[in-house]
């Protein structure tokens, strides 16, 4: 069984950083996608940051508004995948999933019956 276990959230002020840890076991697959979904309105969930592989070439892609405040990284050997936030701001408050696709991550989903793996999500809350 395939399971994703988010660690990491909290609460920080505006300006603080923050560092979300995913482990992923059970898990095999010659390729897959990987990234944070968070909750927004309307109850849907918008890609926050993901990997993305085309061919043999992988690449990061990252929402416009978190564009060079968050980074993604993954240990493959742990099967750890990470997002590294900084700066934040009180728009970022949110719950924060992670999610494995053997195809595409898609920008918006309506939750976990979108994608392959999906974690049971980690709460960040930024204050002002």
């Amino acid at each position: 069984k395939v399971q994703l276990v988010e660690s990491g959230g909290g609460s920080v002020q505006a300006g603080g950083s923050l560092r979300l840890s995913c482990t992923a076991s059970g898990f095999r697959a010659d390729r897959y996608d990987f990234g944070w979904y968070r909750q927004g309105p309307d109850n849907k969930y918008e890609l926050v940051a993901a990997v993305v592989t085309y061919r043999d070439t992988s690449e990061p892609n990252y929402l416009d508004p978190v564009k060079g405040r968050f980074t993604i990284s993954q240990d493959s050997a742990k099967m750890t995948i990470n997002l590294q936030m900084t700066a934040l701001k009180p728009e970022d408050t949110a719950v924060y999933y992670c999610a494995i696709d053997s195809v595409a991550l898609l920008p918006i989903v309506r939750g976990a019956g979108s994608v392959d793996y999906w974690g049971q999500g980690t709460q960040v809350t930024v204050s002002s």
